[in-house]
Parts: C-alpha cells; structure tokens; sequence
C-alpha cells in the first residue's frame, strides 16, 4: 500500500516526531509512505525557533522553499491539484480543510474516488461563527472521506459541521521531545530545578499575540503580587505584542518581575518547564496547546484556559491541572495565588502530570494515525475491520 501524507509547514518539530515514527511503523507493515511539505516554515513562527531538520526522519517532499504565507495562492493550488491528479498513491492525507489550496486538491481527489482524510485541530471556541465559512467547511469535509480530530472537542465541532461520527478518527496530539528524554529522570530533575518556596515562577511559552490573552495574564500576576513578592512571571517567546506588553508591565509596576525573554533552544525551554511553579495559558483560541504537553512532560503542572482543546484530555479533573475562565481576571488571579500551596508537594504533583501525559506520545500519535488508515484502506476496499477505532 502507497500513503501519501500532506502537512504545512516543516517547522513543526512535534509533526516530524510523530511522522518519523509513522516511517517505522511503516516499515513494519509494509506500507509506502511519503510526506509531502508544503513549505518550511509561517511567518508567525520565524520568530520562535528554526527549521531543525535532524528531527525529519522520513522520506519527505519539500514543495517551497521559505515561509508558506509568501507563496502565491495560484501556485499553491496548482501544486496541490497537480499532485492530486497524478497520485498513485493508495490513501491521501489532506494537511487541512480551510484554505483554497486544500479544497482544490480534495475535490480532484474526490473526482478521481481516491481515498482520502484531512487532518482538523479546530473546535468550536477557534473563531467566530460566520454562516457562509460554515457552508465551506461543510464542503470541504463533504469533499473528504474521514477526518483525523486531535481530541474530542475537534470531534464534536467536525460533527457538528455534519461529518458522520463512524468518519470521524480521534488521535493524540503528541509534543517533541529530546532524543535523550526519559520520564524515569524527572522526578530528579524537577527537585533539583523547581523553585524555593515563597518565590514561584509563572511561565508562558509561544506566540505574544492578542488572542493568548497574555495581557490578562500580566495583570492578574500584578493583583497576586502582595501575597507572593518573591514571585516573578517568564513569558516565552516573540510577537507582534512585545512591545505592548512590556509597556503593561511597566504600568503596572511589575516590569520588574516580568522577564520577556524572546525565541529560546530547545534545551533552554525545556529547563524553563523544570524551573516553574506552573505554565500558564489564558488564550482565548488555541487549539490544542501543544505547551500543556510538554510543560506535563516535564513534571510542571499546568493552568489552562477553558477555551484551549486540551481541556478534557489533559487538564480537567486532575490534579496537576487548574481551568479558569477565559478572560476572567479574577478567576485567572485566584489560580496564581492557589498555584504555590495546591502544588506545594512536589513529588507528588510530578508523578500525576508523567501519568496524565503518559498517552500522548510520538508512536502512539503515530499509531493513531496508521490504525485510522488501514481501517479505511480496509473499509473502502469492503473489508470488515475488527476492532476498529472509528468513532471511539
């Protein structure tokens, strides 16, 4: 059997952990597999960190070089319908549903009855509801077979757009993670690293953009800041709302005890998650939250908005996990402060995130996505799949 799988941008290292386990098990089970990329990277991520490619290990197809968004729509559709029309691929897995490009080869696809899915990391918190982009996405998953939903509340938000449950496939999300990683050594490294009592670390990592809400987040850190004064917040990362926030910080009086620290290694972000009391992520559209993941990987509990897609997997009823309110100040100042006494045994706290995160790795996102193929190879080609996991 020949898979074809399509994916964005070749930024993504937690992609190419996923897609180079995909290669072994592959391998395994006999079956072909080609990767193709559309580009290297987007323009909201250049800031963040390099394409490293020695995470890509698998065979792998680079269609334009540079940042995705720089690349003309008509060439991106061409490329994509081109492709679509001379496949001899057994299986297509479309990287989306929402842009031009991805409609135009799904419906080529669609007219020569290929098989084929997409992938969907939406749900239904993403973005404003606006009847005729609805109307599109119905087609679009219309135009697809099945779909690939990262976690039950982009199953539910593909269901409600009309794609029948038995087409819909749940798979982890899995985040990258060093070569050399071990969860036995955690525990460790995590008493070594945490801070002192009476002086937490609030941590956020990613993109300072509007819609992670960072602003609300310096200010309830301002309004805890009486009851923790040995407290301090380290934002991760770049954007276009550096500078704004920065100007917050000095308002209100804490730019001191906020540190804007821009792109970092690998290795220095995951020392930042050893570091912290918690990880914070107060957006108001994300989702999945990849950071939840690794902060969890690294023994550091976590406080989520209620509008991140991680929510119900990673988050709710645990003990290693806090979800507020979006936008609400109040409630988002209230975990701060709980965050130091709520987590205070350490031991404890590292053992329940290692056992919340323990699912969501690289082979099993990867086997999720295999299991899914070959149950749909087998059902368009009339074969009774036992144990199937469509639907589950």
């Amino acid at each position: 059997m020949k898979l074809e799988v399509w994916h964005n941008i070749l930024w993504s290292n937690y992609k190419a952990g996923v897609f180079s386990q995909m290669a072994q098990l592959c391998g395994e089970r006999g079956i072909d597999l080609s990767v193709i990329q559309i580009a290297e990277t987007e323009s909201d991520r250049v800031g963040l960190s390099q394409v490293d490619m020695s995470r890509h290990r698998y065979p792998m197809t680079l269609l334009f070089k540079g940042v995705y968004s720089a690349v003309p729509t008509w060439k991106l559709i061409w490329a994509g319908v081109r492709r679509a029309a001379t496949t001899r691929a057994d299986m297509v897995v479309l990287a989306g549903y929402h842009q031009p490009e991805y409609m135009a080869q799904a419906f080529v696809l669609w007219l020569r009855r290929k098989p084929r899915a997409v992938f969907c990391d939406s749900t239904a918190f993403d973005r404003p509801h606006i009847w005729w982009k609805n109307l599109v996405k119905r087609l679009s998953f219309w135009l697809c077979d099945y779909v690939f939903c990262y976690g039950q509340r982009a199953q539910d938000y593909v269901c409600s757009l009309g794609v029948p449950l038995d087409h819909t496939f749940l798979r982890c999300q899995a985040a990258a993670l060093p070569d050399d990683y071990k969860a036995s050594e955690i525990p460790e490294l995590r008493a070594q690293r945490a801070p002192a009592d009476g002086a937490p670390l609030f941590l956020y990592v990613g993109r300072l953009s509007p819609e992670k809400r960072l602003d609300v987040l310096i200010r309830a850190f301002a309004q805890v800041r009486g009851a923790m004064p040995g407290g301090r917040l380290r934002l991760v990362g770049n954007g276009p709302q550096r500078a704004e926030l920065e100007a917050l910080a000095e308002e209100l009086g804490v730019a001191d005890l906020v540190e804007f620290t821009g792109g970092q290694s690998k290795e220095r972000l995951y020392a930042n998650y050893l570091e912290a009391t918690a990880m914070v992520l107060p957006s108001h559209s994300e989702p999945w939250g990849l950071v939840v993941n690794e902060a969890l990987h690294f023994g550091c509990p976590v406080i989520v908005s209620d509008r991140c897609g991680c929510v119900p997997e990673l988050v709710e009823k645990s003990s290693c996990g806090t979800v507020v309110a979006c936008d609400d100040l109040a409630d988002l100042a209230a975990a701060l402060e709980a965050a130091p006494r709520l987590w205070a045994d350490r031991a404890k706290v590292v053992r329940a995130c290692l056992k919340r995160i323990a699912p969501f790795f690289p082979k099993s996102a990867a086997n999720a996505i295999m299991d899914g193929v070959c149950a749909i190879v087998a059902k368009r080609s009339g074969v009774a799949q036992a144990g199937s996991s469509v639907g589950k």
